[in-house]
């Protein structure tokens, strides 16, 4: 299967499927001595974890991760990571109805139309488990960045018809809250909201809102590797995403140019911007603000409703689709959009060292 691999510099390859022993991920590029245990890696792996409230799914997995290689005396050694989570709470045969039907929303129609076969245990590749390994490999790229001072923070900053509003967001908050979202207001209002839903059987989409501080200008290519290009990209590979926006984003289109510019100032001796409508991007590379993005899910496919679809050989059917699934993604695709970041951030940070020939001599005559 081609496509699991991301990253130029800072290669991350996935692996493992949604009902079988494992899945991970390996890591080629990370720089020898960054200090790293598997608690580095737990620690965001347990904000994606089911089973930790009634808005999400019941699946009780562990989901402990063991390094197996790349790391000796709690120190990187610049060879391949490996990552590893076993799959200790799988249950196949509630899958077992619907191996010969599409259902509604998922990608089993697709899988058999481009390999002539698929799993159907829980989605296989196309599980929202699969990210368990992008996240364990961006807590890795985590660690990297908060060495060079970048912190990375995503929130829910909508469910459904409920948003955080742009001045109200506390992200200390979205920690404490199952559905993750930046604000008490707006929390209370769509934990009910998602309840009522669930008594329906029925799911809810809404938006998750990341920050990269202390990103430092020049970071991006100009052309086809712009700083927003690849954060889109990285995004937008996320199951059930489907819209991506940075800074003001679709706005846009509706503001005059001399709205939406952001006047330079100086600041502290510093060059500086008075607004940050751009969400920390110029021409594709980062101008040293925040960068600030959104990315939008969809609603969770699978419902306990009756839905119409048609079996493999085109037969129209009715499907009722059985299992523990999650009423919406959001709270658990928060920490993915903050460790996919994390992964494409790094990896520029990387690539950035060559663009300037000073870098190199830096390096290579300072010693």
């Amino acid at each position: 299967m081609a496509g699991s691999i991301l990253g130029t510099i800072f290669r991350v390859s996935t692996w493992g499927e949604s009902h079988g022993s494992a899945v991970g991920a390996v890591i080629d590029g990370c720089p020898a001595g960054i200090p790293l245990n598997e608690e580095d890696i737990q620690i965001y792996l347990d904000r994606r974890k089911p089973g930790k409230s009634r808005f999400t799914t019941a699946r009780n997995e562990a989901d402990r991760v063991k390094i197996l290689s790349g790391v000796f005396e709690g120190m990187t050694e610049g060879s391949p990571i490996s990552l590893i989570v076993e799959n200790t709470d799988q249950r196949s045969k509630d899958y077992g109805d619907i191996a010969e039907l599409y259902r509604p929303g998922h990608a089993d129609y697709t899988f058999d139309k481009k390999y002539g076969f698929r799993d159907y245990r829980g989605g296989g590749r196309s599980s929202g488990r699969e990210t368990i390994g992008r996240v364990a490999a961006g807590a890795v790229a985590a660690k990297l960045l908060a060495g060079l001072d970048v912190k990375i923070d995503a929130y829910a900053k909508s469910i459904g018809p409920y948003t955080v509003p742009d001045d109200a967001v506390d992200i200390r908050y979205s920690r404490e809250n199952p559905l993750c979202l930046a604000d008490r207001e707006t929390y209370e209002k769509a934990s009910e909201y998602v309840s009522s839903l669930i008594e329906e059987k029925d799911s809810a989409g809404g938006v998750v809102e990341c920050r990269i501080s202390g990103f430092p200008a020049g970071i991006g290519e100009p052309v086809f590797d712009k700083l927003d290009a690849e954060l889109a990209k990285a995004m937008l590979s996320i199951g059930a995403a489907k819209g991506f926006e940075i800074g003001d984003g679709f706005e846009v289109s509706k503001a005059r140019g001399s709205e939406n510019n952001d006047p330079f100032i100086a600041r502290n001796g510093a060059i500086d911007k008075a607004s940050n409508h751009a969400g920390g991007t110029l021409g594709g590379m980062s101008d040293g603000s925040p960068v600030i993005f959104r990315v939008a899910f969809k609603p969770t496919p699978s419902i306990a409703r009756t839905q119409h679809t048609v079996r493999r050989n085109g037969e129209p059917a009715e499907i009722n689709i059985s299992g523990r699934h999650d009423p919406l993604v959001v709270p658990r695709a928060v920490v993915v959009v903050e460790t996919m970041a994390a992964l494409t951030a790094a990896d520029l940070m990387l690539r950035n060292l060559s663009s300037q020939y000073t870098h190199i001599k830096d390096f290579y005559m300072n010693k």
